[in-house]
This record gives C-alpha cells, structure tokens and sequence, in this order.
C-alpha cells in the first residue's frame, strides 16, 4: 500500500501527455492517488502511465491509473470522460488539475482569429468546462474537492508575442478566484498555480537568444523542472494546504 498526502485519493490531470501535466501524475501518484492522465493525444498520456513505474508499467489501466482521450475544449467530450470515470471508478475524481494548454505565438498585429480563439477555446474555456463538469458531480456526490489550475507568471506581467496566451491565463486567475468563492461553501477548493520558464516541450520552442535573455533575469539562474510545479500541484490537492483557496502561487524562481 502506498503512503502520501493525497494517498486514497482519484485525480483527474488534463494536459497529461507531457511537461507539467505528466510530472503532475508522477508526483501524484507518488504521494498515493490514483491518476488519470488526460490528454487530445491518447498515446502520450499512455506514454505518462507506462513511463513511471510509479504509475504502472504496461497497459492503460495497470494498478488503477488510467490514460484517457480528452479534448477539453468539448463538453461533450468532458461529459463522456465523467460518466466513464463515474462507471469505471464509481465516484468521480476528488482531484482536478487543469494543465491543458497550447501556445499560438505571433505580434498582436499580425495574430489570426482563429490563432486567438483556439488558443482561449483550450486554456480559458477548456479550464471553466473541467471546473463547471466535475464541480457540479462533486457537488452532486456530496464530496470535498480541490482544483488546481495552471495559469503563468505572463498573465502577470504580459510578454511579446503573447497577446491571446496571456490573455487566456489572466482569465484563468480571475475564474479561479470567483470558482473558489462560488464553491467554498461545498468544501470544494480552488487555487492556481503561475509557473515561471519550466524546462517544458513549450518552453523549448523558445529561441535560444531569448531564453539567454530569460535565465538573466530569473535570480535562481536557471529554468525551473516541472516536478517542482508538481510538487506545488500535489501540495495544494492535499489536505496539508486545507484553508488555502482562491490563492495563486508564483512557482519562479524569482522572475
């Protein structure tokens, strides 16, 4: 039997296929919970179950973890995920992080439409459906809960060439405090986390120069590892962080 803070617990990571999502899992399970990796590509949040041994090595449903086919700009799709998750694991998940995203970079001036709305359809709306979708089955279940959402230390501060990016994770801070005050009365927690330049496939699509001209300005001098935005994940789902919600958590190193 494993032992951790969240031992006992089901969890539900969107965006599990890779960077911050699949570190959520790993970290996760590594504290007890049983995980659900999420992710619009099926191989790569099976690729998250086999590739830990903290997980399970095998098959999709080694243990009682799980890698599932997800699009979280689809109620449908979130719909059908909940009523499998309800019938395969009889309750749905106490545990909901939102990591999900995608990045269409350009000047604002020469942005698409259609580049700006995917980019809210999956980071702005993809978070409200999967807090408003499993909120309302905890609710329903009469279970406590924590969400945690990935926003980004940009929604801050703004960054070129990043117009519908930060505009979507600036949204995602203002959900998650008016979601915590909304869901508090049910003992349903909701925070954010704003990571810093995690060492993620996105953060990689980062020129070279620009990343230089990043690290000069984080005082800890290098890229953060996403098992340390899931250590902070997997903090803030357990119980060690009970009267913490509506907070945001800069995870930096001191950008």
């Amino acid at each position: 039997m494993v032992s951790g803070i969240v031992s006992g617990r089901l969890a539900l990571v969107t965006g599990a296929g890779s960077g911050i999502g699949r570190a959520a899992c790993q970290v996760l399970s590594r504290e007890g919970a049983t995980v659900i990796a999420a992710d619009k590509d099926y191989e790569a949040a099976l690729e998250t179950i086999k590739k830990h041994s903290a997980l399970a090595s095998g098959s999709n449903a080694v243990g009682d973890h799980s890698a599932v086919e997800l699009d979280v700009s689809s109620s449908k799709s979130i719909s059908e995920l909940l009523s499998k998750l309800q019938r395969q694991y009889k309750a749905p998940p106490t545990i909901i992080i939102n990591s999900a995203g995608i990045t269409r970079d350009n000047w604002m001036l020469k942005l698409s439409e259609d580049d700006f709305d995917s980019v809210q359809d999956v980071n702005l709306k993809g978070t409200f459906l999967i807090m408003q979708t499993f909120a309302k089955a905890l609710t329903e279940a009469s279970l406590p809960g924590s969400i945690v959402n990935i926003s980004s230390i940009v929604a801050k501060y703004g960054n070129v060439g990043q117009t519908n990016y930060t505009a979507s994770k600036a949204g995602v801070i203002g959900m998650t405090k008016s979601a915590a005050k909304e869901l508090g009365k049910f003992n349903i927690r909701v925070n954010a986390i704003l990571p810093g330049f995690i060492d993620t496939p996105m953060v990689g699509t980062i020129p070279g120069k620009v990343k230089e001209n990043f690290l000069k300005m984080i005082p800890l001098g290098r890229l953060g590892d996403p098992i340390e935005i899931a250590e902070v994940i997997t903090f803030l789902s357990s119980d060690k962080s009970s009267f913490v919600t509506g907070a945001t958590v800069d995870v930096t190193g001191g950008f």
